[in-house]
């Protein structure tokens, strides 16, 4: 099965999946939180493959636990209506132990700074980004939220996608850090984000606020953070000399590959929808 066929089955399957999933709304969005921890465990075991190439081989089980950390305290308070501090003081919590864990443990030290340091970003970028995603669950219409949410990083992505395989030929590698990445592809990404931004305004006004202005406003936000996540995680590959984080998904990669846009742009939406826009 050619890599077009994989992608275009991936996105026409999971899309739905993903979306049906956050319409799933007893216990506060259960699954949903529960595939957001399995998720971040998931990435971060990935990213520890990914810096082990420099030297930063971490404890996984310890790297896994720390990650989880985050998401589950996100989950507890929405279930408890806890202040979302609570999930910054988790974080600070995961952060110091796996300092402690590597002072307590380590035999030689030649690595222990790249160590802590992977350890730290890890539980960041995997444990902690996803939970604004948790948060959202708190918001009024939180189900028609994710879904936007999660409709403009898709789309921004699947355009981006779509245009660079039929325009962008002649003007790609604008961008070191991925050479197949195209203006044409940036182009249709910012489209597609802008377009169901502007759809979502107009359909469900009273939902999603009646200004264009407004809607254009986050696709562009949107599809900008989508754009950066997509590209950041190119660099962890490009530094480490590996093509995909993982092969897990069929025409994607790993679970890293899939929602490097999705945790980059999650505290983006969420801080634009609770502070920029009307109050909730």
């Amino acid at each position: 099965m050619s890599k077009l066929v994989q992608r275009l089955l991936t996105f026409f399957i999971g899309v739905p999946l993903v979306i049906g999933l956050v319409c799933l709304h007893p216990y506060h969005h259960l699954a949903l939180h529960i595939v957001l921890i399995l998720v971040s465990v998931c990435a971060a075991l990935e990213l520890e493959g990914i810096f082990s190439t420099m030297g930063a081989h971490l404890n996984k089980v310890c790297l896994a636990f720390l990650t989880a950390l985050p998401p589950v305290m996100a989950f507890l308070c929405t279930l408890f209506n806890l202040p979302h501090v609570y999930i910054e003081y988790t974080l600070l919590t995961s952060i110091m132990l796996c300092m402690a864990t590597e002072v307590i443990t380590a035999q030689t030290f030649e690595h222990s700074n790249i160590k802590i340091l992977s350890s730290a970003f890890i539980i960041f970028y995997s444990g902690y980004l996803p939970t604004f995603i948790s948060r959202m669950t708190t918001l009024s219409h939180a189900t028609e939220r994710i879904a936007l949410f999660l409709l403009l990083v898709f789309l921004c992505d699947s355009l981006a996608w779509l245009f660079g395989n039929l325009f962008g030929k002649n003007n790609r590698g604008i961008i070191k850090a991925s050479p197949n990445k195209s203006a044409a592809g940036f182009a249709g990404g910012f489209f597609g984000s802008i377009l169901i931004s502007v759809l979502a305004s107009v359909i469900m006004p009273d939902i999603f606020g009646a200004s264009i202005l407004r809607a254009v406003l986050l696709g562009i936000l949107m599809a900008a953070f989508a754009i950066i996540g997509d590209l950041a995680e190119s660099v962890f590959k490009r530094s480490a000399n590996c093509k995909d984080s993982g092969s897990i998904i069929p025409g994607r990669g790993g679970v890293l590959d899939s929602i490097d846009s999705v945790f980059f742009s999650a505290p983006v939406y969420y801080l634009v929808t609770t502070l920029l826009y009307r109050p909730l």
